[in-house]
């Protein structure tokens, strides 16, 4: 990123069946904690907080990895996250978000037909596609 955020989400996704109670869980030991919040939630309620937890359900077939026993998103989950989720993400639209996939197509290896299929159980693959091509230097197709 360009800019560096001021204040932290920190993403749990669990499955459907788990969401709530995986968001009680933390409630009771953070006091941050919301679910699928909406725009105007996070603008009345995160105000003054630096570090928020927001639990979701994990898509299904989200292209994960297990590092150290821990299932963390791959580069590619990120990215396409990034590009469709447009409340957790809103400070990454725009030039900021052409800026983080400039750097991560500079820096790591993608798998884009990886991140392509993600993008497609997201409905957003036609979109993300287009935008890729936007890009300067990413891919062509």
């Amino acid at each position: 990123m360009q800019h560096q955020p001021n204040r932290f989400f920190l993403l749990v996704e669990t499955d459907k069946e788990t969401t709530n109670s995986v968001f009680y869980f933390l409630r009771e030991i953070k006091k941050s904690v919301f679910i699928e919040p909406t725009n105007d939630i996070l603008e009345k309620y995160i105000v003054n907080e630096k570090e928020i937890f927001i639990v979701k359900p994990l898509v299904t077939e989200a292209p994960t990895q297990n590092i150290n026993g821990v299932e963390t998103a791959t580069i590619e989950k990120m990215l396409v996250d990034i590009f469709c989720d447009d409340v957790i993400f809103s400070a990454q639209k725009g030039a900021e978000m052409r800026t983080i996939f400039k750097e991560a197509f500079a820096k790591y290896t993608i798998n884009q037909s990886k991140m392509l299929r993600y993008a497609d159980r997201r409905r957003k693959k036609e979109e993300l596609n287009q935008f890729v091509k936007t890009v300067p230097n990413l891919w062509q197709q």
